[in-house]
């Protein structure tokens, strides 16, 4: 069901101190067990945000999270640090969207990928299998893990259904690096965080000083401690904590930077108009979930909106809407705690509605 989202001049009021976003996430905290920081904004930057809860159990108990919390991004790695990187290479001619990766990525030509184009990964429907399974599939060795991504058999054909897999988001990684010419994380610093001020942003595995500073996620058993600045997603930890599907860790203060960066682009951005505009505008013709490049049309809104979001497993989300001028961000550590996804989803999708409509 749609609503009307509030007028902009509605918005301060709607994200004050106390007001009808705080009292949500902080209604919607306590029945999703875990802590939470929001904050929403426009092209002026943050207007209003807030946290709730704390960090998690035992020693975390005492610990409350806040806009300088690093959190595992997990899936939004791949906004934050796989998208705009793909922008770079698009805007300079370097990576085309509509021509098969084999014909000018040598790794791939006369394997399945090799068949598939850039816009199909980032819309999910290049037909790739859908789960990663890389250990038991081919080992632990990294160059064995993207030989093997590389040739893996396509699941189904591609443009025909949007089915989302985090190998698209891997074998467009190692696309990026190879055209790149640099390991991700390096681009990544090169051409997104370190022009936008994102000081909080890297991959892991973080330091120990900049560990105290994050959020935990689940309990590892290999680990015998909860993880906490090792990146949670196995299949980015087999590949050393750097993929393009996951790995990246940042704070509520530098994400609310990359946002309003998405509606008021800084002079000589190298991946801004016209890569955001294309990306933002739905790109599945018909097929459901309806997807931009990456991003997600969200769910709830009518995709002609304009409203798009992206989610990561560890309990992370972040929205933008450029026709109505507003970004939103609540991010949580659920996984700290359990995977039951339904309060979250039902904090999420209330979140939307209050902000978006």
């Amino acid at each position: 069901m749609n609503h009307e989202p509030p007028a902009s001049d509605q918005l301060p009021a709607l994200a004050a101190p106390g007001g009808e976003l705080d009292r949500l996430v902080r209604d919607g905290v306590r029945r999703v067990g875990a802590g939470a920081v929001w904050a929403v904004g426009g092209v002026e930057g943050i207007i209003g945000q807030g946290s709730h809860g704390v960090l998690g159990q035992g020693p975390y108990a005492r610990l409350s999270p806040g806009p300088d919390t690093r959190y595992d991004l997990a899936s939004l790695t791949k906004i934050v640090a796989l998208w705009p990187c793909a922008g770079v290479l698009w805007q300079s001619g370097r990576l085309p969207l509509d021509e098969p990766l084999g014909s000018y990525w040598p790794a791939a030509a006369g394997k399945p990928s090799g068949e598939v184009t850039v816009r199909q990964l980032l819309t999910h429907t290049a037909g790739l299998l859908p789960r990663t399974n890389f250990e038991q599939l081919y080992g632990r060795g990294l160059a064995a893990i993207r030989a093997g991504v590389i040739a893996a058999p396509l699941h189904r054909t591609p443009g025909t259904a949007v089915e989302y897999t985090d190998r698209a988001a891997v074998l467009l990684g190692h696309l990026v690096e190879h055209l790149g010419g640099a390991p991700l994380d390096e681009l990544a610093a090169r051409w997104i965080w370190r022009p936008l001020g994102m000081a909080d942003t890297r991959y892991g595995p973080l330091g120990p000083g900049d560990a105290a500073h994050t959020a935990p996620t689940e309990y590892d058993e290999a680990a015998g401690a909860h993880l906490r600045g090792v990146v949670h997603d196995p299949s980015a930890r087999l590949l050393g904590g750097i993929s393009g599907n996951a790995g990246a860790f940042s704070t509520a203060r530098d994400l609310a930077r990359f946002l309003t960066a998405l509606l008021d682009q800084p002079p000589g951005l190298s991946w801004g108009e016209p890569w955001i505009a294309e990306s933002l505008r739905e790109q599945t013709g018909g097929l459901t979930p309806a997807r931009g490049l990456s991003w997600l049309c969200a769910p709830g809104t009518d995709p002609a909106d304009g409203t798009f979001v992206h989610y990561g497993f560890t309990g992370t989300g972040i929205w933008i809407s450029r026709r109505l001028g507003r970004w939103a961000l609540l991010l949580t550590n659920k996984v700290h705690y359990d995977r039951e996804i339904q309060p979250l989803t039902d904090l999420r999708n209330a979140f939307r509605t209050a902000v978006f409509g």
